[in-house]
């Protein structure tokens, strides 16, 4: 890492938790600076706005919430466990930071105006990813698709709309942990293999 990058990771780290206390419309790049413990001008040589630093940070959550949803879904384990580990990194990576924060909707929204294409981005690779993942697990016969009429695609989207979902649920607590394993023992049931078919 460089210095520049060093110096942007900084004003980044700094600038989340004023946004998640004054929301994304009372934030001042004063605000940032003093957070960050460096000068305007020198918040104003890295940004160029509190829209762009802003995107920014968006930019590096969803890459590194990405790369944590990329390493739940490659690590060992069944399907299942797999995809419950990429929904809770999806969870905490874009989603916990702002829990508790009177703020939340607002960011949200913020986010929807100011980096809508950083999260279609990132829809679409989780859609791979899930994908690449379902259809590993069907052709080892860990899950079958037949009886649901369904392909790996079509089930990745439904994960992915799940996904959606824990947007509204900003507190990761008992209600949260209870929806994933609904959620993933109904998974379970229905790719559940025939008699005579299951996987190693």
């Amino acid at each position: 890492m460089n210095k520049t990058d060093s110096k942007t990771d900084l004003i980044l780290d700094a600038a989340l938790p004023v946004f998640v206390r004054f929301g994304f419309r009372k934030t001042t790049m004063a605000d940032i600076a003093r957070a960050a413990k460096i000068s305007r001008a020198s918040l104003y040589l890295c940004f160029n706005s509190k829209e762009e630093l802003f995107r920014a940070g968006s930019k590096r959550a969803h890459s590194r919430t990405m790369n944590d949803v990329t390493a739940a879904l490659d690590r060992p384990g069944s399907i299942f466990d797999r995809i419950t580990a990429a929904i809770r990194a999806f969870q905490e990576g874009l989603i916990a930071p702002f829990r508790g924060g009177h703020n939340a909707e607002e960011l949200f929204a913020a986010s929807n105006e100011l980096a809508p294409d950083i999260a279609l981005e990132a829809r679409a690779k989780l859609m791979d990813l899930l994908t690449k993942a379902l259809s590993e697990a069907e052709k080892t016969q860990e899950i079958d698709l037949t009886p649901l009429q369904t392909q790996a695609t079509e089930l990745a989207a439904l994960v992915v709309a799940a996904m959606d979902g824990i947007k509204h649920t900003h507190d990761a607590g008992p209600e949260f942990e209870s929806g994933i394993r609904l959620f993933m023992a109904l998974l379970k049931l229905g790719t559940a293999p025939q008699l005579g078919q299951a996987g190693p």
